[in-house]
């Protein structure tokens, strides 16, 4: 091994693609094409219609068949498919999330909750987009809340037709793509209602305009105007007075009505009959993942290159010192590529995940389940990182990456949308959260509720008193010697087990909470006092669900190291080191006060990270090189080199000055 260790970009670059390389190279050579990138400073509605002619062009280029069946000319490759469309966040956000729409949420509800009747009636139109729809389920007044929906679908048998209803203002759904101008069907969500029971949350094929754009008898649209961001996109309200449509129209997949109004479905429990008719659209929480992991890659790119360039302050040798040489530089960006890094790794078990089930290779009830979980862990973590991220790459390049042409700000205002996109950050982790309450539950499961309470109870106290005898033991075994701390808190080993520890004692204790919340409660206040103890222990359950996700991509990181050797194993696992620290110096609090750290030990976790940063500066290039972002993807002027001519005719002239004797004296 050499002295001064060098990754082997192209190794560390395929590690980075993953399992679709093709796939996310067909995406970033679509990227690269001048028509699919954004115009900075056009006009909403010019660039409304330029993202729907860019889809018509990504027809054309072929680019949307991948998940589509085979007997409608697509490739069954639901992994690749996203995978490619993730990597369209270099082009335009606006024309990716209007794709999303248009293919992976209209076409993939038709595809996946729908039947092969359904499948051949409208799927070519809308493969073609002869059909341009929208995806109804948002709904003013009831959000990420599906379940409780406003919108009816009441069957008259005698017609054998639905009338979808939106009763109240409430029940208007909202935030929808392709709603304000040019959806002619939208599929809608709607409470399904036969013969006086209702059946709960079911999907619907509802034609919305003509392809003129005139809307129906009984529908109203409302215009959204301009957003924050992703203003290319369309977005609106649409509401139902009584509009009828055929039986068949119901996607009836999981759930079905016959003429005379009997409803029947081969899943009998009506909540798990809804939750698996939602997770079959977990696409979007994968689609995002990846897309906002891609955004933190361009962004440290520009940023990193652009710090690599960019001098400021005279330095020793008496030149103005390198951004990227400041120790704080390095604090701002380094940890947040190493997350970067982790967060990719991540991402790609999650789309694999994705593919086994989608593909059918591993379509268990188990593997669902578990493909729900982890979207709903790592999204949320993504999408806020690459926010984050995208700030902190737009402070750290100064007025610079403020202007548009350097795309920070466009990125952020496009991505900000990304955190309540499928599902708000914050009730996403809650689901993981109630995950894994049931999982710790059902480690108990045989014992009686005495029981379990004593189980919890000494967990928690045993571990306090256990991790408070090992900080003292810490403590005499490092004796002072900062040296001995590291070694404690680099092992990989040691690493994981605060990080899971973290994990496990937080459930445990929200897990008691609840517990003792309703001890001695009646049962008819049981439920009230369950709800209000739950509401108590809320932000601790996602703050448990956020830690889980935390190791899920700590794991995820050290997994992906068994891919390399030699140099670029060596400066791969300082990444994951960095990243790992870096979570525990996050927690530091929280670490400190269960007595899972010695003060030296948790002294040291800093001290180890400023080291880390300090080598990995020396490789900060080639690891972003690795992203293999051309110019043509990132479009960031501060990113071509031009600063590094800038510095070097600077200098030029200096020094021409100096050597010919007429550069002042200083005072």
């Amino acid at each position: 091994m050499s002295s001064t260790p060098r990754i082997d970009k192209t190794v560390v670059a395929d590690a980075i693609y993953g399992k679709w390389k093709k796939e996310r190279l067909e995406g970033r050579k679509l990227a690269a094409d001048p028509r699919f990138q954004t115009v900075v400073g056009q006009s909403m509605d010019e660039h409304r219609e330029r993202v729907l002619e860019q889809l018509h062009l990504l027809v054309e280029a072929n680019a949307i068949q991948r998940a589509f069946p085979t007997s409608l000319g697509g490739a069954d490759n639901h992994g690749g498919n996203v995978a490619g469309f993730q990597e369209l966040v270099f082009a335009d956000p606006s024309m990716q999330i209007k794709s999303g729409v248009q293919w992976g949420l209209f076409g993939a509800a038709i595809l996946h909750l729908g039947t092969e009747q359904h499948h051949q009636q409208w799927l070519p139109d809308v493969m073609s987009l002869k059909l341009p729809g929208a995806f109804a389920m948002t709904e003013i007044g009831h959000g990420s809340d599906v379940a409780a929906i406003g919108t009816t679908a009441t069957y008259d048998a005698q017609a054998e037709e639905f009338v979808i209803h939106t009763p109240f203002r409430g029940a208007w759904k909202e935030f929808l793509g392709n709603a304000a101008l040019h959806g002619q069907a939208a599929v809608v969500f709607a409470q399904l209602i036969t013969q006086g029971v209702n059946h709960g949350v079911h999907a619907f094929f509802v034609p919305i305009r003509t392809p003129g754009g005139q809307m129906l008898d009984g529908i109203g649209s409302e215009d959204d105007g301009v957003k924050g961001g992703l203003n290319g996109i369309d977005n609106g309200r649409l509401h139902f007075t009584n509009v009828r449509i055929p039986r068949t129209n119901l996607l009836n997949r999981y759930g079905d009505v016959a003429p005379d109004g009997t409803y029947s479905s081969h899943i009998e429990s009506p909540g798990r009959r809804f939750f698996t008719m939602i997770g079959t659209l977990v696409q979007g929480r994968v689609s995002l993942d990846g897309a906002a992991v891609n955004a933190m890659k361009g962004a440290l790119a520009i940023a990193i290159r652009y710090g690599s360039e960019r001098r400021q302050f005279a330095g020793p040798d008496g030149r103005d010192t390198v951004l990227l040489d400041y120790g704080q530089y390095q604090r701002r960006l380094l940890p947040r590529l190493a997350e970067t890094y982790a967060m990719q790794f991540a991402s790609h078990k999650l789309l694999e995940t994705f593919d086994e089930v989608f593909s059918g290779a591993n379509d268990t009830d188990e593997n669902r389940e578990d493909l729900e979980t982890l979207s709903a862990a790592l999204k949320p973590l993504s999408t806020w990182a690459a926010l984050d991220t995208l700030q902190e790459a737009r402070e750290a390049t100064g007025g610079a990456g403020f202007m548009a042409k350097n795309r920070l700000t466009g990125w952020r205002h496009d991505l900000d949308i990304y955190v309540t996109f499928e599902g708000d950050n914050n009730v996403l982790l809650q689901l993981v959260g109630k995950r894994l309450l049931t999982e710790y539950a059902a480690q108990f499961k045989d014992g009686d509720v005495a029981a379990v309470a004593k189980v919890i109870a000494g967990q928690i106290g045993e571990g306090a008193a256990r991790f408070g005898l090992r900080q003292m033991g810490q403590s005499i075994a490092d004796l002072g010697r900062v040296s001995r701390s590291v070694d404690g808190v680099r092992d990989p080993e040691t690493q994981q087990e605060l990080l899971s520890d973290r994990v496990e004692t937080m459930v445990a204790q929200v897990a008691m909470a609840l517990r003792e919340g309703t001890k001695g409660a009646s049962k008819e206040d049981r439920a009230a006092k369950g709800a209000e103890a739950f509401s108590a222990q809320q932000a601790k359950l996602i703050e448990a669900a956020r830690a889980h996700a935390e190791l899920l991509q700590w794991e995820a990181f050290t997994e992906a190291l068994e891919d390399f050797e030699g140099d670029t194993l060596t400066v791969m696992t300082w990444l994951r080191d960095l990243f790992g620290l870096g979570l525990i110096e996050k927690h530091l609090e929280w670490y400190l006060i269960n007595g899972r750290l010695s003060g030296a030990r948790a002294e040291a976790v800093t001290s180890y990270i400023d080291r880390l940063v300090g080598r990995i500066r020396e490789h900060a290039l080639d690891l972003t090189d690795a992203f293999e972002l051309t110019p043509e993807l990132l479009r960031a002027e501060i990113a071509t080199g031009i600063e590094a001519e800038r510095q070097q005719e600077a200098q030029a002239y200096v020094d021409a000055q100096i050597a010919a004797g007429t550069w002042p004296v200083h005072e």
